[in-house]
């Protein structure tokens, strides 16, 4: 009776796909059905536009910035979403990175709420589950409070204050372009809390201390059906399952002392899990040979997505670097069969 109720457990839950195969929206729109015989029920995607002097650029890079993106410029990427026959594919998120990062938390701030609001409208008209808002610092410092223009003249309550603005902006920029979305966050709090060493070290000295109040924001602003959603890509390391349930805690519990408003949090996030199949290639390598040379072979990376599915509340995304689920030749590249299945028992909740 338990091997099947958790069975049913898992059936519930939903796999996103998110790694450097990474498909625009004219791929999916080709490969769909090529997508859509894997075990996922989605992906993050990302939108695709023409520059001035005819070049292909990407808007997810570039809509944390001065540039306010128009609706024209992505109404072709949007068009090949629209006509995409989606079947199972029903959980796909736009992502929305906080790149190039170009501007400070107390300039103009215009561009980036046009640019959240545009894309939320997009991922509603494309028929998408919502956001995957990646807040990776690839370019600048954003949530390092040491490190902003200002940090010499102004304190860390001041850019706290701002953040958490700022936060409440951008969420209400969300909801504007699409009500009752959701926004799967590559990090929630569970980053902010760990850096912090569990509340030992101050915030204003974490190199993501200011993640902490823009997501107090974002929780002031969520309504309705709106949902936030810990992606807790800090399990990209695991190789024990038994730590999803700790990281559960962690994120349910542990880490509301840095939450301004534990009430709402409850109210409004829920937690998921990232894992990185090919975990440190650049190290330990990528094998399509002998398979119990790669970082998780078949049989661990089953047994840590099956927890990871059976701990989470609703989502749990696959990364990956070397090997792709897809590919302009209709097949995968450099992903062996046995992790395809693997990842198809785990999903289907049977095995030890």
């Amino acid at each position: 009776m338990q091997a099947l109720t958790s069975s049913r457990q898992i059936a519930t839950k939903k796999l996103i796909e998110f790694g450097w195969d990474e498909p625009d929206t004219a791929f999916m729109r080709r490969h769909v059905a090529q997508m859509e015989t894997t075990p996922f029920d989605g992906c993050v995607f990302h939108l695709n536009y023409t520059t001035a002097d005819g070049r292909s650029a990407n808007f997810t890079w570039e809509c944390w910035s001065k540039r306010a993106f128009t609706e024209a410029e992505l109404r072709p990427a949007l068009e090949h979403l629209k006509a995409t026959p989606f079947r199972r594919f029903k959980h796909n998120f736009l992502r929305f990175n906080t790149t190039p990062a170009d501007i400070d938390w107390f300039g103009d701030f215009s561009a980036v709420l046009n640019n959240a609001r545009l894309a939320a409208r997009i991922a509603r008209e494309g028929r998408c589950a919502g956001i995957l808002f990646d807040i990776e610092q690839y370019n600048e410092p954003l949530f390092n409070y040491q490190r902003q223009r200002d940090a010499d003249k102004k304190s860390w309550e001041e850019y706290a204050e701002q953040v958490r603005r700022r936060g409440r902006e951008v969420m209400q920029a969300f909801q504007q372009g699409y009500p009752g979305l959701k926004v799967l966050l590559t990090f929630g709090y569970c980053l902010p809390w760990a850096q912090s060493q569990g509340g030992r070290r101050p915030l204003k000295e974490c190199d993501y201390g200011l993640l902490a109040p823009f997501l107090d924001g974002m929780v002031d602003a969520a309504s309705g059906r709106t949902r936030l959603i810990d992606g807790h890509e800090l399990s990209y390391g695991y190789r024990d399952p038994a730590l999803f349930a700790k990281a559960y805690q962690t994120m349910k519990r542990d880490l509301l002392p840095i939450v301004a408003d534990p009430r709402k949090y409850a109210r409004v996030f829920s937690f998921s899990f990232g894992i990185w199949m090919d975990l440190d290639w650049r190290n330990s390598g990528w094998h399509t040979d002998d398979l119990s040379k790669n970082p998780h072979p078949p049989s661990q990376f089953e047994a840590l997505a099956r927890e990871a599915l059976k701990v989470a509340d609703e989502y749990v995304w696959i990364y990956s670097e070397t090997p792709r689920w897809w590919s302009e030749e209709g097949k995968p590249v450099k992903l062996p069969q046995e992790y395809i299945e693997a990842l198809q028992r785990a999903k289907q909740g049977g095995g030890a």
